[in-house]
C-alpha cells in the first residue's frame, strides 16, 4: 500500500516527460486513447493513465458518486484482475474540445458487470488529449443498449 501511495503522490510531474506530444485532433485519436485507458487500467500501468487523465479531472460513477483523478489512479493501482470491452465508440472533435461516448462492462473472475453508457470530456493541452470529465450511466436490467 505504500508503493501506492507513493507512486500517487508523485502525480504528473514524475510522468510529464513520457506522455505523448503532438497529437492529432481528430476522432481517431481519442479512440486510441480511449482503448489506451481500458488497457492501462487492465495492466495498472499508473503512467499512462497519468498521462490521459488531467490535473482537474472528475467523474460521476455510474451510483452518482464523484470520483477524482487520485481516486482514479489508486482504483488502477488495485491488482485484481479485470478486462474492459468497449463498445460502439464514437468520437466528436471541436477544436481543442472532444467527447467521446461509448459502452463499457468490466469482466471479473469471468462474469461481466452490467453494460454502462459513459461520455468522456477532453481539452487538448500541451500537445495532447487530456480527460477532464466523465460520466457513467448504468443500463437498466430491461433496457437495451
Amino acid at each position: 500500500m505504500k508503493a501506492v501511495t507513493w507512486l500517487l503522490l508523485l502525480g504528473s510531474a514524475a510522468y510529464a516527460a513520457e506522455c505523448p506530444s503532438g497529437q492529432a485532433k481528430d476522432e481517431a485519436t481519442l479512440l486510441q486513447i480511449e482503448n489506451t485507458w481500458a488497457q492501462a487500467a487492465e495492466k495498472h500501468d499508473l503512467a499512462a493513465l497519468d498521462c490521459i487523465l488531467a490535473s482537474d479531472f472528475e467523474e460521476v460513477g455510474a451510483e452518482g458518486q464523484l470520483i477524482d483523478r487520485s481516486h482514479m489512479l489508486q482504483s488502477a493501482a488495485d491488482p485484481q484482475a479485470v478486462h474492459y470491452e468497449l463498445l460502439e465508440m464514437h468520437a466528436h472533435v471541436y477544436g481543442d474540445a472532444a467527447y467521446v461516448r461509448g459502452i463499457g462492462a468490466a469482466v471479473r473472475d469471468g462474469k461481466m458487470t452490467p453494460k454502462t453508457r459513459f461520455t468522456d470530456v477532453f481539452v487538448y493541452r500541451e500537445g495532447r488529449w487530456q480527460c477532464v470529465a466523465g460520466q457513467e450511466a448504468r443500463f437498466l436490467a430491461a433496457a437495451k443498449p
